[in-house]
Formats: structure tokens, C-alpha cells, sequence
């Protein structure tokens, strides 16, 4: 028994002494820790400063109902119960019992409010008790941050979020993912908060031993305008046909900016949403706009002219076993530019497999010199590859040429074709989309974005000028008939593709589509090119890309011109006119004449009587009734006036 005694006080000494830095540390570490503070993440906003994406602080607040005093708890608890009762509306009684009770179970953590906002905060923080701050008081504030989008559904996907899964996985769509890590998310700060048991942490003070730093605002390229109306041309079109979800993006013509994109997708219930980033992400048979590729390939290789004649037979034609089909009875013997305005199947397939089917790789190699068999690069996460075949791989048969010709066995996303579409209408200079302006902290520019040339240029000016004008017939006397208007030019493809080739009966009874229309406007002058791509309409209400994405992008280009103000530089004030000059020859001689004397103003705008008369330091009172010209003054001409006297004017 002494031995063992001695052995527990050697023991208590070796623990106490000399290994007693060591546990005290490793107890504060099972107890206290350092907690990340997630740093606000910068804004998003539009390119006109609109607001599209913020971080919204909340804040939980709980009571360690045993850190104050007796006497200051018993003294504070009645006024506590009071504002709380104030403040969330139940009676003064049952926060005192809650708060009486968790403090006889000795909880430090008890919670007051949840979820709430900054201007609640600093009102809770200031009830009586809680105002003592976390030594005195017990006050524990938890704060964590909600992204909110003050646009709402519009334009949701593109301006994107961050989200960690229970792994510790990121999802990072849109915008807000693609430059969070870089430019938006900022730098966590730290709490110190000590155990409490039951696996809950509270911090040990109500301030932070290391701040966090904000993350930098973002100013995209979207004008909430144009994003405005896209979004609900879109939205229009899909519930009156009654497809499953489209895209729509509007490009400045010379900068690549996106000025709107909207991805609208149907849920189970009908309704509409911002689903998938469909238009840089989806890739799929773009159908009839890629006859443009197609064309212009054969007119830069010289293989053609527009005015090269190509027979359509009667709307049937058959390519190595496989029968193309026009719609109708076929057109005949038309031109190459013809072919294009209608739209003929058999008038593309025919043109390439002619030229190219003994060389593929010339076509091929044409494609791909304006790289569409590359990703565009864009920032956006997730951008869809493109898919063009080539000799030797699995999806490479005789019959892919004549196919490809027409926009089949090959894929791309709208973003891809939207980008071929601007360069034509930017005197062939290829783009590549942006989607961010800058990056600032406050005012100060962090860094700017300026545009990126993919392809100096496409083609020669005769090839672009020839497309540009079967572009522009297409929407006169082609495909696109039926959005032309008088009043404003626009110039673009449609297209309609089949999809979901289950060659079945059910397949056969509810056949599947895609329809779009590819462009830019004004035609003669473009500003903005755009694309529309709704993915299967109902083929109960319509099908075709003329009919079912070309009057949203038809709506899209007059409301922008409409609606929407546009800024032009003046680029000189001088200049000469021989009407303004005479007409302020006659004003200034009728100024110097009469000086005592009224003049006649009779006939004379009402505006511009009064400028004469006031000139004259007369005091000048005017009737108007209707489009203000001047038929009687109260002063006959040639009267001496008088000093103070009041001229009255009467305009219709």
C-alpha cells in the first residue's frame, strides 16, 4: 500500500509538472478552436451597375444563460422579456419562464431568434441584458451569409451560384461560379469558440479574431433591358407551343458582349425556369443554320458561285442508299443562293457531296480553320464540345458529308453558332462571347476585360458580302418570310432539326424537333446578333424554326429598338444648313427692326414669337389651343408699345 501510494503521488507530480503543458494544451484543444468566418461574397451586377447577385447577411441569436451574474440576470431578465415580447409578439411570460428554465439546465446556447436580418441584429443586440456583450451578458451572434438575386428567375442559371454538398463537393454554374474562386468569394476570417458539450461550439467573444475580407464585384456584360425582353419573348413562345425548354442569347455585334441570355427549361407541374445553362451547354444537331457554314465553305473554296445552278429533283433524292427529302414537291433546277433562302436539303447535300466527297478532309479542314470543331473557350463553366466527324471514326460513313450539308451527324451549341453568325455580320472578324466587363473593389478597376479575336477573319469580303445578302433575302422572300417587315431590316437562317431518332411507331406518331433561327439586326448596319434555339414544341401548334423561334427573335430586335434607349456619339456639331440659315436671317432682322414698334408674329410657331417678343424685353402671355401657331396678338403690328406692357398671344 506505500508503494502504491508513492507511485500515485509520483504520478500526480509527473502529470502536475512535468508533462503538465503538454495536457493543458491538449485540453484547450479539445475545447477551443478556430472557426472559419465565410468572408460576404462581392457582388454581380449588370453592365449598367443593376444589382444581379448579392450576399445578404443573417444572423442567429442564442443566450449562455449562466454566464451573467445573479444579480445582473435577476436585475435585466423582466426588460429582456419585455422586448422580446415587443419584438416577436409572444407574451412577456413565456420568455421569462424559457429563459429562467435554461438557465437552471445551465444552457449556453439557448436560442432567441434565427435566420434574421442585419437591421434586426443590431436591434436585438441592444435589448437590456443582451447589451452587455458576451462576458456580461451571455450574447452569442452566429452570422452566415445568403446569396440572393434581386432580378429574381431572370437570367438565374447564367448569373450562377456556389453550393458545397455534405462531401465537401462544389457545384459552381454561371458567372457567380466561374469567377468565385478567383474574384468573388474573398478570404474567410476566424472565431475562436470553446466546447460546450453535446458537440455544440459558442464563441468566446462577439467579435472576431480575424475579420473577413469581402470578395471584389463583378460587372457583367448583360444589359437587364434587352435581358428583360428576351426573357419574356422566350417565355411567350414556350408555353404557347408548349416545349420542353429553349435558349435565347443576344451578342454585341463588335465587342462579343453578352447583352442577354436566358435558358428557360419546363418542370414537371408546366411551369418554366432557369434550369440548365442551355445555350453554352448543350450541344445538339443545329439542323438548317448550319447551311450557312456549309454555303459559305463552298463559295471561299470557289467551288461554287451563288448563281451556280443545283438540281433539287422533286423534293426527293437519294445519297448512297439514303433518300433526302425537301419539303413539298421540291424546287426544281434554282441557284446556290436560292437554295440556301429555301432552305432545300437536297439543294446543300447535293453542293458538298459534288465537291467534296473525293477530298473530305478540304471541307473538314475549312471547318475547322474557323474553329467549330473547338470549344470557344468561354469562361462559363460546363461549355459544351462540339462534334464534327471525321474519316475513321465511329460516326463517319459515306453518307456524312451529304448529312453535315444540312446540319445532321454533328453537333454544336448555340453559343458555337451564335459566335459564326456575329462574324458575318462583323465584316467576318470571329469573337469570342463575354460575359464580364471588369472587376472592381469599390471604384477601383482590379481588372478589365476587353474583347478576344478567335479569327481575324473568316472569308474573303466577296464570300461575306454574297452571304450577307442571301441572309437578308432569306427573312425577304425565303424561309424567313414571315417575320420581314418594312420598317426594320433583319437577316438570319431558321432551322428545324429532328430529334430523339427512335425509328418506332410512338416515335412516328409524336415526332420530336428542334426549331431556331440564327441572325443579326439591323441587317445593313448590325448592332446585335442573336440566336433562338426551343427544343420540341408541340407538333400539334407548329414546328418549323420560321414559324416557332423566329417571332421571338423578330419580338427581341423591334423591342430592342423600341424599348430599349440607344447612345450614339455625335461626331461633329458643325454644320450648315441653308433653311436654318435663312430662318435665323429673318429672325435676327425682325429683332433689329422693331425696337418701340410690335411686330407681326401672326403665322409665326408660338415658341419662337415668344423668343422675339422677350428678346424685345416685352412682357409676353400666350393662349395655346392645339399645335401652337400664333393667329392673333393683342398689340396690332406696328403699335408703339408702352413701358411694362403685356403682350397676349393667342396660338391653336
Amino acid at each position: 500500500m506505500f508503494v502504491f501510494a508513492l507511485a500515485v503521488v509520483f504520478k500526480l507530480v509527473s502529470i502536475q509538472f512535468i508533462q503538465g503543458d503538454e495536457y493543458r494544451a491538449l485540453a484547450e484543444k479539445r475545447t477551443l478552436e478556430d472557426f472559419d468566418i465565410p468572408a460576404n461574397r462581392g457582388n454581380v451586377y449588370s453592365a449598367d451597375g443593376s444589382l444581379l447577385a448579392t450576399s445578404i447577411p443573417k444572423y442567429d441569436i442564442r443566450i449562455d444563460a449562466i454566464q451573467a451574474k445573479e444579480a445582473t440576470f435577476e436585475k435585466h431578465i423582466g426588460a429582456l422579456a419585455d422586448s422580446l415580447h415587443a419584438y416577436k409578439g409572444k407574451p412577456v411570460s413565456y420568455y421569462k419562464n424559457v429563459i429562467r428554465k435554461a438557465r437552471k439546465n445551465k444552457n449556453r446556447y439557448f436560442l432567441l431568434a434565427r435566420n434574421i436580418s442585419y437591421s434586426d441584429y443590431i436591434r436585438m443586440r441592444n435589448f437590456p441584458l443582451l447589451n452587455l456583450g458576451a462576458i456580461k451578458g451571455g450574447l452569442i451572434v452566429e452570422q452566415t451569409t445568403r446569396r440572393e438575386h434581386p432580378m429574381g428567375g431572370i437570367a438565374e442559371r447564367t448569373i450562377g451560384y456556389e453550393r458545397q454538398d455534405e462531401d465537401g463537393n462544389f457545384t459552381r454554374p454561371g458567372i457567380d461560379g466561374a469567377f468565385g474562386v478567383k474574384y468573388l468569394q474573398g478570404k474567410n476570417g476566424k472565431r475562436l469558440k470553446q466546447k460546450i458539450g453535446n458537440g455544440q461550439w459558442k464563441p468566446i467573444a462577439d467579435f472576431d479574431q480575424i475579420e473577413p475580407q469581402d470578395g471584389y464585384d463583378v460587372y457583367t456584360t448583360i444589359d437587364v433591358n434587352i435581358q428583360d425582353i428576351a426573357h419574356h419573348s422566350l417565355l411567350k413562345q414556350l408555353e404557347i407551343y408548349q416545349a420542353d425548354h429553349g435558349c435565347v442569347v443576344v451578342m454585341d455585334v463588335k465587342t462579343g458582349e453578352i447583352k442577354a441570355i436566358s435558358n428557360l427549361g419546363r418542370n414537371k407541374n408546366g411551369n418554366y425556369y432557369e434550369r440548365l445553362n442551355y445555350a453554352v451547354g448543350e450541344s445538339h444537331e443545329p439542323g438548317s443554320t448550319f447551311k450557312v457554314m456549309a454555303m459559305m465553305a463552298a463559295l471561299e473554296d470557289r467551288v461554287i458561285d451563288t448563281s451556280t445552278v443545283v438540281d433539287t429533283k422533286k423534293g426527293r433524292k437519294s445519297f448512297y442508299g439514303r433518300v433526302i427529302t425537301d419539303s413539298g414537291n421540291g424546287y426544281g433546277e434554282i441557284s446556290a443562293a436560292r437554295a440556301l433562302e429555301v432552305s432545300s436539303n437536297i439543294g446543300m447535300a447535293t453542293i458538298i457531296d459534288e465537291h467534296y466527297s473525293k477530298q473530305p478532309e478540304k471541307f473538314l479542314n475549312r471547318l475547322s480553320s474557323w474553329g467549330l470543331d473547338k470549344p470557344l473557350g468561354v469562361a462559363i463553366i460546363g461549355e459544351g464540345k462540339p462534334d464534327i466527324p471525321k474519316p475513321g471514326a465511329s460516326n463517319w460513313s459515306r453518307n456524312a458529308l451529304p448529312s453535315m450539308a444540312y446540319g445532321y451527324n454533328l453537333r454544336m451549341t448555340p453559343l458555337q453558332t451564335l459566335a459564326f453568325y456575329n462574324a458575318i455580320a462583323n465584316d467576318g472578324e470571329l469573337i469570342k462571347p463575354r460575359f464580364l466587363k471588369s472587376v472592381k473593389s469599390f471604384d477601383k478597376n482590379i481588372e478589365v476585360f476587353k474583347k478576344e479575336v478567335l479569327v481575324e477573319k473568316i472569308c474573303s469580303n466577296r464570300t461575306l458580302n454574297e452571304m450577307r445578302d442571301i441572309l437578308k433575302n432569306v427573312v425577304i422572300r425565303g424561309t424567313g418570310a414571315r417575320m420581314y417587315s418594312e420598317t426594320f431590316s433583319m437577316a438570319g437562317k431558321t432551322g428545324t432539326a429532328r430529334t430523339d431518332y427512335a425509328n418506332t411507331e410512338e416515335w412516328n406518331k409524336n415526332r420530336k424537333y428542334i426549331s431556331s433561327f440564327a441572325g443579326y439586326f439591323p441587317a445593313d448596319n448590325p448592332k446585335y446578333s442573336c440566336i433562338v434555339v426551343i427544343h420540341k414544341p408541340s407538333t400539334k401548334v407548329g414546328i418549323y424554326g420560321s414559324d416557332v423561334a423566329g417571332p421571338v427573335f423578330k419580338r427581341i430586335a423591334q423591342k430592342i429598338y423600341t424599348d430599349t434607349p440607344i447612345i450614339d456619339e455625335v461626331e461633329t456639331l458643325n454644320f450648315k444648313s441653308k433653311l436654318v440659315n435663312r430662318d435665323f436671317e429673318s429672325y435676327y432682322e425682325n429683332a433689329r427692326k422693331y425696337k418701340e414698334l410690335m411686330p407681326s408674329v401672326v403665322g409665326m410657331p408660338a415658341m419662337d414669337a415668344l423668343a422675339l417678343l422677350e428678346n424685345l424685353q416685352i412682357d409676353v402671355r400666350v393662349k395655346l389651343n392645339g399645335n401652337g401657331v400664333v393667329k392673333k396678338q393683342s398689340v396690332e403690328k406696328h403699335q408703339k408699345l408702352q413701358t411694362n406692357q403685356t403682350i397676349v398671344l393667342e396660338a391653336s
